[in-house]
């Protein structure tokens, strides 16, 4: 039976764990998973512009032996009026699994449920499961642990943070969420979480208070202010989440060690100073490059 790759809230904790053990594998010892996927084809639709999936999706499909195909929406004939329904159907008589970057969640729920080949979410405007992984890696692979860490998001609540929630709830880590008002998770996502963080005895805490959010925290994560699709808001919200952005000022708030983390791409001077982004903290080049370590384990996972 097929499995998609849409939600870590889909996986047990110990199928994503030996994901990421994957993942660390293929990143030390790339030789050995050279040709696991022979043979074997991916389709990947944009909706949305990419560079970090795109090019690591395509670059890890081909490591492991296989082929990667860009399929862009005005090329197919999702662009004149065909569904999404048949069109899951048609790519699965073709492919091999299908990756869709895209906006309304509700599209990859409906390409999943029509496909007879592994869906894989490579964004939507809800959620980011392949950063996430991504992340825990990267955090993994610096502290050896994940378990009992805490990690501090500030700035604007998006798809990234539902993605970096359910990873924390998943990995057994705390996280505080640092938002100024009408710049957080609408409470119908943000309560069942904070219900399930409580059951495992973990901390899931929203504040507006940057000293509060960050005090302790292991890892120091923000995002752009201005996603795609929000342009015409760009100079509210420079203003409304000015005073969110990471500096040296806010590292040194946070915990001995705490490291920087940002999925990229980011702003320079926004949410993030230059002397952040490029210090010795910055774990952000090394999360890009484990984009493409754990996707290829998700492939594996997946598709062998």
């Amino acid at each position: 039976m097929k499995q998609d790759f849409i939600a870590l809230a889909d996986f047990s904790t110990d199928t994503l764990h030996g994901i990421l053990s994957t993942g660390l594998a293929m990143r030390e010892r790339p030789e050995e998973f050279r040709d696991s996927l022979k043979g074997k084809t991916l389709g990947m639709i944009f909706r949305k512009r990419s560079t970090r999936t795109r090019i690591s999706f395509e670059v890890g499909i081909l490591q492991l032996g296989g082929h990667g195909l860009v399929l862009s929406p005005n090329e197919l004939q999702l662009s004149r009026g065909e569904t999404i329904e048949d069109t899951a159907r048609v790519l699965s008589r073709y492919l091999d699994a299908v990756m869709i970057r895209t906006f309304e969640h509700e599209e990859i729920l409906e390409l999943a449920k029509y496909a007879t080949v592994p869906v894989i979410n490579g964004l939507t405007d809800y959620n980011h499961p392949c950063q996430a992984m991504a992340d825990m890696m990267t955090l993994r692979r610096h502290f050896g642990r994940l378990e009992g860490l805490k990690l501090a998001y500030l700035g604007d609540s998006n798809n990234v943070t539902v993605s970096l929630l359910a990873a924390c709830l998943k990995f057994g880590m705390h996280m505080s969420i640092v938002s100024p008002p009408g710049y957080t998770l609408a409470p119908e996502v943000l309560n069942p979480f904070r219900k399930e963080a409580e059951s495992l005895g973990l901390q899931v805490v929203l504040t507006e208070n940057v000293e509060e959010g960050v005090a302790g925290a292991d890892v120091v994560y923000t995002d752009t202010w201005t996603s795609m699709g929000q342009e015409d808001e760009h100079e509210k919200r420079l203003r409304d989440l000015g005073r969110y952005q990471v500096d040296s000022r806010v590292m040194s708030l946070a915990g001995p060690g705490a490291r920087f983390m940002h999925c990229l791409p980011a702003h320079r001077g926004e949410e993030v100073t230059q002397e952040v982004l490029d210090g010795e903290a910055s774990m952000v080049w090394e999360q890009a490059e484990n984009r493409l370590h754990i996707q290829k384990a998700i492939l594996h996972f997946l598709m062998k």
